[in-house]
Formats: C-alpha cells, sequence, structure tokens
C-alpha cells in the first residue's frame, strides 16, 4: 500500500530536486568564495611569505572572484520556490 506525504510538505518531484541542487551549489559557492577571500587576504598580510600576488592576480583572482562566487552563491541558495 502507497502511503503519500501530507499536503504542504514537498515531495521527491524533480522541481524539488532540482531546487535543492540549485540551493546546495549556491552554498558550495559560497564557500568557495569565502575560501578565495580568505587566502587573497592572508597573501597581502604576507602569510605564505614576503612575495604580494601579481598585479593580474589580484584583479582576477583576488577580491573581485571572491565576491562574484559570494553574491552569485548568495543568489541561488537564496531560492525559495521549486
Amino acid at each position: 500500500m502507497k502511503t503519500h506525504p501530507p499536503a504542504g510538505i514537498p515531495g521527491p518531484d524533480p522541481a524539488y530536486r532540482r531546487h535543492r541542487r540549485f540551493v546546495r551549489l549556491g552554498q558550495l559557492l559560497m564557500v568557495l568564495g569565502t575560501a578565495i577571500l580568505i587566502v587573497h587576504w592572508l597573501a597581502h598580510l604576507e602569510a605564505f611569505g614576503p612575495a604580494q600576488p601579481e598585479g593580474w592576480i589580484d584583479l582576477a583572482a583576488g577580491y573581485l572572484m571572491g565576491a562574484l562566487l559570494l553574491i552569485a552563491g548568495g543568489i541561488l541558495a537564496g531560492r525559495t520556490a521549486p
């Protein structure tokens, strides 16, 4: 005998699974962005040696990339409806 979930509780339908995948992807992007920001900040504090990041790395993979990943992750993780 099959049992159905109570009304109002989302089931394992494809739209809900896709929604949860997007939320988890957004959370992963936020963690990755935070890690990039922390490593970049530590590089500026010379925690990895006296060398500073090069100019193009500073612009492309530094604070800008970390912030973009945080924002994109926040948008995906903040989805409310499947």
